[in-house]
């Protein structure tokens, strides 16, 4: 029983004491004046009667009633019922109320609160109203109860009724009513009322009356669930509502959904305005505030506000609220909307039922609480076998296996239910609900028995709401006992009473009265018998097992019945001896144990055979069983939620090995490398789970004794009841229990937990010691060791000085010191723990002491034991390793480093390791690493038996080195972590290495620092192109030969000194590049001398004029420099001649200018260069200034058709033409040198104008923007042509309309300015897509688009062409890109290396390979460079010149104007002319291979950007698109790709001809000395393989001549090369030719039948065979078979090249066997475009799979299909016999016979082949026919006789041409076309059988 209300409390306005503008509440009286003893008075009731703070009012407002809640010292909540009505305000008060009234007001308005009317205005100055408040304070929630009883109160004194307060007062503070048990209680205040007050059922079960069910209708449901989320996981949740009620209904509701946990935190429905500061508290709260303040709310961050008035739910975003799992949150969404709108199920019914009985709010309110509660029922489902009762006397102590939970429920990763049971709550819960033997509710009932119901009913949604509706009544009836109860009688105020004026205030009691009837009934009290209720206790039902809240269902270990069967095979194996089956099985078993039920398996299989005490294994077996149990422990996670660890702690303190007399190794030395042991989390629950099947063992029968280390939570055979039930049978025994029984069931109790904390100090310094204590590695390892306050990595630096202080021998040495350490950590870290666990099971504390005590010299004892142990493990033989495999190297390569030991392991690509690419798992891979002076090489075989003795191989050039890293892996044997290394390479190789343990530190360091040593040599010429095969050692300069003559080595020394001496004299640039400085070059002139050379000077004639007296070692230089590639191609081009005496051909626009022959002007340029025939050689030296690096505008390539010229040239300086057209007036001849170097340089560009034919008469120069819509849009040339839109029509035709002062745009004679609007640039800035090409666009008439272009358009740089205003002067117009630079192009690289070669495993490799490649840019940088570069070919085709000068000139120039001449001319794109390309615009162009490839030291802090590559790239996506218009293979570009990087040829080393020169290197390969020496061209390699082998050549090469090639460059037209993705385990990279010989292909059978030869099978595995090596394409493969057939008759084999171009040949000129007319050529070239731009159409021909090249030419294209059939069929057996007709030998004779077919067949025709060879006569259809149509075997012939015609032959013939051929089954008759062919056929076979 229990007092309905505690105190009366009246409360009014007054005066602040401070004279601030806010009034305060006093308090008039209180009743009873003395506190209660059992419940104190409350403190601050005033604050929460007006939470708004008191303030007078000008006119009366009706009265108010809310309910506050208080929480005291203990968390006990009081409720105050709040009944606040106004009263005017006296006069006495009334000046000192107006001032503060007034004061109040103007505040308010400043702060932007309520603003009320100043009290003049609104009402007479009398008219001011106070608050004042009618309090009830009360422990018991009976919220309308205290509404009635207040308002009862209330009335009588509005409406005078004739009753004493006191009374009224006296009997509410007396009145008595019982707690709960569904009784009521009929109350009276003796004023003529009634109430009946009805207790809950159980006072568990919350009461929330409609609060839910209003909350969610304020809310939704989706937000009421985040706030519940938001509560369950401590977060700070604020309501904000201008209804008080409805803020404490609200709180209430929330509160009543949280039910079976308790809120523990701040709690404070509504909360007064003063105490707001409380909303910044660090810890979580469910708190109401007035909306009123809701400004004040804005600030907080960390606080979700859920706005009631508004419906909406504000979450921060810093917060984050974890979801329930799914699928519970869909279930209960789901279910909460069927509730709250049961018409939604019926909204699509066609006959909707007429009505829908939708539930009262009071019954929808228990409805939704239903939900909630079975969603609790559904998550802790189980939760009681995850409790451990650690004591049950005197008091229940009980721990929750938090983690087994998880683990159970599969729900280990879910943040939501991990933090719900972290939090106080739970807590909370587990210490109240987990008592065995206590009342019960209805949750508990839940729990236990509805959970698979639940289960079955999830998928019927109507049965679920039928279970939410059953325990909503129950709900219902524990708030409602008596539902049929007489109303409440209680009397209210009149309407509008509050208006009518009162006929006094409120008077005051009289105390003695109130405290009179107070202390007569607490006397009545006194006398009676207390009643108490008797509590109904019971043993708590357990319910049934846990399940997995959602089965995953693991794919993976589907079968895991046979995976089982293999763990116990192989366990038994090991146990029998029998070591080889066992071996087999390991990796199945290792790979079957990462699933978790092979890992449980394991641990009771190995548990059987300690109990029967095989415990003791030999070295094998104790091997075996160390390596399945760290398998099975390396999954586990530091909670261990699967219990693993958990069962094998026993197991690893049993299983041991004798290493010699009186040492004995245990398993738990050799698994202590896991995370788990060092968690004290997994200790404390192995520990309390120990003490309980310690305790229960006390309480039960000692005949039912069992094995105490029987798993937690597992029912014991032999008494199923659970530690729970004996608990609970103890705890009613209890009380019947005499003193000294219960005295000692507590001690017994006690000891046991104490002997258990003993026995885990053991066990902990077991696992925690390291084997080799000298070792500290585990104290870096394992951070959990140090004090918790150490957040540092190494605990070496905490634990130091602890570990002085416990050291237990300090004079010892500095390794027993480090010892000390070890066991410093593990002591402090076992205390630690050992306080924990037995303060909280209550030992006593002696017992603790004591503990403390024993603790180190446990760890002590244990060191000792371990150093015996480790002395000896160091004496077993170590296990036999694999032998090391030798990789095969180069001729000239060499090791520098010999094998270490590694294991390879997988890295981020999944093809290795047998993931869903299929394929055997050959990583990882246990092998060697070489270092030779060429590679970094890994060969090795797969650690996994079951794949193989396959040798695994995977290589680098050194040179290729991008990034090394260590790293600490987990070695893949034995699970141990070990150093290891991660080497990245630009040839997309990854090599990610753990040393084994035999590998020393230092051998590793070693191999880290030859590896640097050879990848940034300090000078070029140690790099391995120019040690390989040279006899001086490296970084010495070869001894130059005498020789009479002047040899090639000391012409390359005078041409460098006569360059130096000029160099000296010149002016050279600002902006200076050095390439790498060798000790004996110059010094570089002095930047000073720029200015003291005025312009007029003339230099040395010697140097700069072309003179016929040159010297002769000069003569030499011309005629070296002539034979360079750069000459033969502009021979070729027709750009000049250069005749011995250097006279120029005056008719010739350009000319080959010698003047950098010396590389005086230019250091990166050739020595002859291209310039107009009107400039000369002096200006260029002037010229030269105005550009960076001295790289002025030179031609490098001219369009045979249109005769435009393409031209190239390095960035602007500031003075050269931007200058120009920046200067305010137009230059004078004599201003500064600056003025007349852009003066020459506009000259220049005038002759190179001038040089072109067309543009030679100003008339017809125009702009580009001049373009008309039509050509610039859909200009469509041909029907294969593809267009850049340059513009779009709307910008084209306003250009022409308006002058605008753009960006840039020049002007012209006709006076147009031309503006490109949406144009060129823009363009190419990327801004612009482009359109597609017309479809039915045709070539528009080219003499109305030529004239109306510039000469001459210059693409430069956006940031350089910046403010060019436009010039009315000159002819050429700036075309502004936005390029990337070079670092760019660096950083994007090293993006995609990392999407192409991750390191580790993405979540998902597909989209995350996209994700990464896209954040690279490569393709985005590639689809600008293909686009500009059409751009240009664009302009060239239609007749205007281009200069393409961005950054220096170097590199994306380079690109860009390579890329314009392979699309532009066909030349380039045949085998030689690419390779001149090369030579030409890369090398002798000075591209800085060797500063971009970062090949010495000098180079190593720019880093590797590849430009070159980024151009290969682009050539193979032109290759994909035109595949039959490049002669060379993509191999050609792989080959490139990988060996420009490689440094194993010279070619691609050094920047610029200068260099290579003054090395020595750039004539030498001309000279005499060239014996067999190993290639150092990259060139001559490619020549002599190809002459071996067509890997470099595309099969399908049919160029057309004239096909300017224009390729589609949207990203979404680019793929990515397979250069970088593809990989070949079985010989590493396939691009060093001497190398990646495979093992040679096995014979291929005959078949005894005669048939065809039947070639054996052969698994191709991805990414480990090379596949075009392993399934070469078919003409490879008939090359090959040629190849093999005429080794094998002994003839020279023939060529590979020259048969095929005899095949293509004779396959054009052959007649047409079926009589019509078209020929059937191998490859024509005239096939329509888009069929040649997509590829060969390869068909399945009738001659099985042999790939058919028939292409239809143009007029049979419209053939059926069996045409092209017939086609195919032709074109193959052509080339099939075509290879048998080569072949005479093969062929002995052959010819047409006649011959009579089987009974009845009659004469045919035949084509006959004698093969002495096989000993045959075979017989075809026709000479070109490849099936054989039948075999005569000679061995079967026993005459050849004359013959005589028969029926049906040939009449023609002369009877002796009749012949037959007598075989031992049958006669074959032949007929000759005449008798000498007869008697010749006769003569051959008697010979072919004499001959056997």
């Amino acid at each position: 029983m229990a007092r309905l209300a505690d105190y009366f409390v009246l409360v009014a306005f007054g005066p602040h004491p401070r004279g601030s503008g806010e009034g305060q509440g006093h308090i008039l009286q209180r009743f009873p004046e003395k506190d209660w003893e059992d419940n104190p008075f409350p403190q601050g009731i005033e604050l929460f009667c007006q939470p708004s703070g008191w303030q007078l009012c000008p006119e009366r407002s009706p009265p108010t009633f809310f309910v506050a809640v208080l929480t005291d010292i203990n968390s006990e909540r009081h409720y105050c019922a709040c009944l606040t009505f106004w009263e005017p305000v006296e006069p006495t008060q009334e000046a000192v109320c107006t001032e503060v009234a007034a004061g109040r007001e103007e505040e308010e308005a400043d702060e932007g609160g309520p603003v009320r009317l100043p009290p003049a205005a609104a009402v007479p100055s009398g008219q001011l109203f106070a608050p004042k408040t009618l309090v009830l304070v009360s422990r018991l929630d009976h919220a309308e109860v205290f509404r009635n009883s207040l308002g009862l109160i209330y009335t009588i004194h509005v409406e005078g009724l004739n009753v004493g307060l006191e009374s009224v007062v006296g009997n509410l503070l007396t009145c008595i009513i019982p707690l709960a048990g569904g009784s009521q209680r009929t109350i009276s205040l003796g004023a003529g009322d009634r109430q009946v007050i009805q207790t809950p059922l159980t006072d568990s079960l919350p009461i929330s009356r409609c609060s839910v069910a209003l909350l969610f209708r304020q809310l939704g449901i989706a937000n009421v669930l985040s706030l519940f989320c938001a509560a369950l996981t401590e977060h700070k949740v604020l309501f904000l509502s201008r209804s008080y009620q409805r803020l404490s209904d609200a709180c209430r509701g929330l509160l009543a959904l949280l039910f079976p946990l308790r809120y523990s935190f701040t709690y404070v429905p509504i909360l007064p305005a003063q105490l707001l500061e409380v909303l910044s508290t660090p810890t979580p709260f469910i708190i109401g505030v007035n909306a009123t303040f809701q400004a004040e709310t804005q600030e907080l961050l960390d606080v979700i506000v859920a706005d009631l008035d508004g419906g909406t739910v504000t979450v921060p975003e810093c917060v984050h609220i974890p979801a329930l799992p799914e699928p519970l949150h869909s279930q209960t969404h789901s279910v909460l909307s069927m509730v709250l709108d049961p018409e939604l199920e019926l909204a699509d019914l066609a006959f909707p039922p007429p009505t829908v009985s939708t539930s009262s709010l009071k019954m929808q309110d228990k409805e939704l609480r239903a939900v909630f509660l079975r969603l609790f029922a559904q998550l802790l489902q189980g939760y009681r076998w995850c409790l451990h009762m650690v004591r049950i006397h005197p008091e229940p102590v009980i721990r929750f296996h938090k983690a087994a939970f998880l683990g159970q429920r599969g729900l280990v990763e879910d943040d939501f239910l991990m933090k719900v049971l972290e939090g106080m709550a739970f807590a909370g819960f587990v210490s109240e609900r987990g008592v065995p033997y206590r009342p019960t509710d209805l949750f508990d009932e839940l729990v236990a028995h509805e959970v698979a119901r639940m289960r079955a009913d999830e998928n019927n949604p109507q049965r679920v709401l039928s279970h939410v509706k059953e325990l909503a009544e129950q709900l219902y009836k524990n708030e409602n006992p008596y539902p049929a109860v007489a109303m409440h009688k209680v009397q209210r105020p009149g309407e509008a009473s509050h208006l009518r004026r009162a006929p006094r205030p409120f008077p005051r009691l009289d105390e003695g009265t109130v405290q009179w009837i107070v202390d007569q009934a607490t006397a009545k009290m006194q006398g009676a018998p207390p009643a108490v209720k008797a509590e109904r206790r019971t043993t708590v039902p357990s319910g049934p097992p846990m399940t997995a809240i959602l089965e995953r269902s693991s794919g993976l270990h589907g079968n895991s019945a046979r995976r089982l069967e293999v763990v116990r095979n192989c366990i038994s194996y090991v146990f029998e001896g029998k070591m080889l089956e066992a071996k087999k099985l390991l990796p199945a078993v290792l790979r079957a144990l990462k699933g978790r039920a092979a890992r449980r398996c394991l641990t009771q299989e190995l548990h059987l055979h300690v109990q029967q005490n095989r415990a003791v294994l030999d070295h094998q077996q104790f091997d075996f069983v160390v390596r399945m149990m760290n398998c099975c422990l390396q999954d586990c996670t530091s909670l261990d939620e699967h219990g693993i660890a958990a069962a094998l702690l026993p197991l690893v303190t049993a299983f041991c090995r004798k290493l010699s007399p009186g040492v004995t190794q245990f398993a738990y030395s050799c698994v202590q490398e896991h995370v788990v042991w060092s968690t004290p989390q997994f200790w404390e629950a192995m520990f309390y789970g120990d003490v309980q099947t310690h305790i229960r063992a006390l309480y039960l029968e000692p005949a039912e004794d069992r094995d105490p280390a029987q798993q937690v939570g597992e029912a014991p055979v032999e008494d199923d009841r659970s530690a729970l039930d004996v608990a609970s049978e103890q705890r009613r025994l209890w009380p019947t229990l005499s003193r000294e029984k219960q005295q000692e069931l507590v001690q017994k109790e006690e000891s046991t937990v104490f002997s258990q904390a003993i026995h885990y100090a053991n066990r902990m310094s077991y696992l925690l010691l390291p084997l080799d204590t000298s070792k500290s590695r585990l104290l870096r390892e394992r951070a959990g060791l140090g004090d918790p306050e150490s957040a540092s990595n190494s605990l070496l630096t905490s634990s130091m000085a602890g570990s002085v202080a416990e050291s237990y021998d300090t004079e010892s040495g500095f390794e027993d010191a480090e010892t000390c350490d070890v066991a410093g950590a593990v002591v402090r870290f076992i205390n630690r723990f050992v306080d924990k666990v037995c303060t909280e099971s209550g030992v006593t504390s002696d017992h603790l002491k004591g503990l403390h005590v024993m603790v180190p010299d446990i760890v002590q004892m244990h060191i000792e034991t371990l150093e015996a142990v480790h002395r000896e493990s160091k004496r077993l033989p170590p296990i036999q390793k694999p032998k090391l495999l030798r990789p095969r190297l180069l001729p000239g390569e060499e090791c520098v480093l010999d094998g270490l030991r590694v294991y390879l392991l997988p890295d981020g690509r999944e093809e290795g390791v047998g993931g869903s690419a299929g394929g055997p798992a050959l990583l990882p891979a246990e092998g060697a690493v070489f270092l030779t002076t060429y590679r970094v090489i890994f060969t090795g075989m797969p650690t996994d038996p079951l794949v193989g003795e396959q040798v695994v191989v995977r290589s680098f050039p050194v040179a290729a080195l991008t990034k090394e890293k260590r790293i600490s892996v987990q070695n893949p044997v034995d699970q141990l972590l070990q150093d290891g290394l991660q080497l990245r390479s630009c040839t997309f190789q990854l090599l990610k290495m753990a040393f084994d343990e035999e590998v020393g530190s230092d051998s590793a360091e070693l191999f880290r620092k030859q590896l640097h040593k050879l990848r940034y040599p300090p000078d070029v010429r140690d790099t391995f192109a120019f040690t390989l095969g040279s006899a001086h050692t490296p970084g010495q300069p070869p001894r130059a030969t005498k020789d009479k003559g002047p040899s090639l080595r000391t012409l390359s020394r005078n041409l460098v000194k006569n360059a130096k001496k000029t160099i000296g004299r010149q002016y050279v640039t600002r902006k200076k590049y050095h390439p790498p400085s060798w000790e004996h070059r110059g010094q570089p002139p002095p930047e000073d001398q720029e200015d003291a050379i005025s312009v007029s000077e003339e230099l040395e004639p010697s140097t700069l004029t072309p003179s016929s007296a040159l010297k002769p070692s000069d003569r030499m230089t011309m005629s070296s420099l002539v034979e360079r590639a750069c000459c033969r191609d502009y021979q070729r081009l027709g750009l000049g001649t250069l005749s011995s005496s250097l006279s120029r051909a005056k008719s010739e626009p350009f000319r080959i200018s010698p003047v950098n022959r010396m590389y005086a002007i230019c250091r990166s340029y050739p020595g002859l260069l291209i310039v107009p025939q009107s400039v000369q050689d002096n200006a260029l030296q002037r010229v030269s200034r105005c550009y960076r690096q001295n790289r002025f505008p030179v031609v490098c390539w001219r369009s045979g058709r249109s005769k435009a010229v393409l031209l190239r040239s390095g960035g602007l300086h500031g003075k050269g033409v931007v200058g120009l057209f920046k200067a305010q007036n137009a230059p004078s001849p004599g201003q500064s040198q600056a003025d007349s170097s852009s003066l020459e340089q506009e000259k220049y560009l005038q002759a190179v104008v001038s040089s072109m034919p067309r543009f030679a008469d100003a008339s017809g120069r125009n702009t580009l923007s001049g373009f008309s819509s039509v050509h610039m849009g859909g200009h469509v040339p041909s029907p294969r042509a593809r267009v850049t839109t340059l513009s779009n029509p709307m910008a084209a035709s306003a250009s022409r309309r308006t002058t605008p002062r753009g960006k840039w745009g020049s002007v012209r004679a006709s006076g147009r300015s031309g503006v490109l609007g949406g144009d060129v640039g823009s363009r190419l800035a990327g801004r612009d897509m482009l359109a597609p090409p017309q479809a039915n666009g045709g070539p528009p008439d080219p003499g109305f688009l030529r004239p109306q272009r510039a000469a001459l358009y210059i693409i430069g740089d956006k940031a350089q062409l910046k403010g060019v205003r436009p010039d009315p002067l000159q002819q050429w117009e700036l075309v502004p890109i936005e390029v990337f630079e070079a670092r760019q192009v660096k950083t994007s690289f090293k993006k995609l290396l990392k999407a192409c070669v991750p390191g580790c495993p993405a979540a998902e490799p597909s989209s995350a390979f996209l994700r990464s490649l896209e954040d690279s840019e490569w393709l985005t940088q590639i689809h600008k460079l293909l686009q500009v570069s059409v751009l240009v070919v664009e302009l060239l085709d239609s007749g205007s010149s281009v200069l393409v000068s961005l950054e220096d000139g170097w590199d994306i120039t380079t690109q860009v104007v390579s890329l314009v001449q392979l699309l532009s001319d066909p030349f380039y794109r045949t085998l030689e002319g690419f390779r001149l390309l090369v030579e030409k615009e890369w090398l002798s162009f000075g591209h800085r291979f060797s500063h971009r490839g970062a090949h010495t030291l000098a180079g190593q802090s720019s880093g590797f950007t590849p430009v070159f590559l980024q151009f290969l790239d682009c050539v193979y996506q032109v290759h994909l698109q035109f595949p039959m218009e490049f002669e060379f293979s993509p191999f050609y570009l792989k080959f490139l790709g990988y060996h420009h990087v490689s440094r194993r040829f010279r070619t691609f080393l050094l920047d610029s001809d200068y260099e290579r020169i003054e090395l020595g290197l750039l004539y030498e390969e001309k000279g005499e000395r060239r014996g067999q020496q190993a290639c150092r061209s990259v060139w001559e390699y490619v020549d002599r393989l190809s002459k071996r082998t067509p890997v470099f050549y595309n099969y399908m090469y049919a160029p057309e001549d004239t096909e300017v090639l224009r390729p589609y460059s949207n990203v979404s037209n680019l793929k990515v090369w397979d250069l970088y993705t593809e990989e070949s385990l079985a010989e590493g990279p396939p691009y060093d030719w001497e190398l990646a010989q495979g093992p040679p292909e096995p014979p291929e059978e005959e078949r005894p039948d005669g048939g065809a030869p039947q070639s054996r099978r052969r698994v191709v595995w991805p990414c480990y065979d090379g596949r075009p090596r392993a399934q070469p394409d078919a003409i490879s493969r008939l090359l090959e078979e040629l190849h093999r057939l005429e080794t094998e008759l002994g003839r020279p084999p023939e060529r590979w090249k020259d048969t095929w171009d005899r095949v293509k040949a004779v396959q054009r000129l052959e007649g047409r066997p079926d009589g019509r007319g078209t020929p059937s050529s191998l490859l024509v070239s005239s096939v329509p475009h888009h069929r040649r731009s997509l590829g060969v159409y390869l068909q399945e021909g009738p001659v099985g799979s042999t790939l058919s090249l028939s292409l239809d030419s143009d007029q049979s294209s419209g053939s059926t299909a069996s045409g092209s059939r017939q086609a195919a069929r032709r074109s193959t057996s052509t080339l099939y016999s075509q290879f048998q007709m080569a072949e005479s030998e093969n062929r002995s004779h052959e010819g047409t016979l006649y011959k009579k077919g089987a009974f009845m067949k009659p004469w045919k025709a035949r084509w006959f082949v004698l093969d002495k060879t096989k000993h045959q006569l075979r017989y075809y259809d026709h000479r070109v026919d490849t099936e054989c149509k039948g075999i005569i075997d000679l061995a079967e012939v026993e005459a050849v006789a004359p013959g005589t015609p028969t029926m049906g032959a040939p009449k023609t013939v002369d009877e002796k041409a009749f012949f037959d051929v007598k075989t031992t089954r049958r006669v074959y008759n032949f007929c000759a076309q005449d008798v000498p062919s007869a008697q010749q056929w006769v003569d051959q076979i008697q010979g072919c059988l004499s001959d056997a």
